[in-house]
Order: structure tokens, then C-alpha cells, then sequence
């Protein structure tokens, strides 16, 4: 009886350190989505799937990508990685096809 219910303990603290993380990367996911409504008149249902493609692609949690488009959307800021950029273009493209490779470093 201690045993399952540690193992409920155990899930039920997972459960809400994901859903702490869900809603910490609410915000910037939401920004990246409007940056790519306004820069490709695309819907919110497109951007959403443009990010999640991206992440696939390339092998990176969707609210890594909606980080670095953010922080790639200001003036002066830095571009997006060339590996992001590829899979970013090939995702708004509608391109089909796997992850490319990934960068070193």
C-alpha cells in the first residue's frame, strides 16, 4: 500500500512540474506564433504547426524554437541558427521530409 502510493506520489509530482513547465513556456510559444502570423499571414493553427514541424525537424523542444524565433524577431537581434532557419523555411514551405542534420556545438 506504501509502495503505490509513493509511485502516485512520485507521478502526481511529474504531472505538475510538466504542467509548470507548460505554462512557463506558454508566453514566448504565444509570441513566436504571432511573429509568424504577422511576418507570413498564416493562421494560428498554421504557425502552431510551422513550430511543431520546426521542433521535429530538427530535433528540439518547441518551446526552444518559439525562444529563438522570439529572440530573432527584434531589431538588431541576432539571426536564427542556420539549422532553425532551414527547417524554419522548409516547415512555412510545406515541405515534406525528415530532420535535416543536426549542427555541432
Amino acid at each position: 500500500m506504501a509502495r503505490k502510493r509513493a509511485e502516485q506520489l512520485d507521478a502526481l509530482r511529474l504531472e505538475v512540474e510538466q504542467s509548470r513547465q507548460a505554462l512557463d513556456s506558454h508566453p514566448v510559444t504565444d509570441q513566436a506564433r504571432g511573429i509568424l502570423m504577422a511576418a507570413h499571414g498564416c493562421t494560428p493553427d498554421r504557425a502552431w504547426e510551422i513550430l511543431r514541424e520546426t521542433s521535429q525537424r530538427t530535433d528540439t523542444q518547441l518551446r526552444q524554437v518559439a525562444a529563438e524565433i522570439t529572440a530573432s524577431a527584434g531589431p538588431g537581434a541576432p539571426p536564427l541558427p542556420e539549422r532553425l532557419r532551414t527547417a524554419l523555411r522548409a516547415a512555412i514551405d510545406g515541405r515534406r521530409g525528415g530532420p535535416g542534420p543536426r549542427a555541432a556545438g
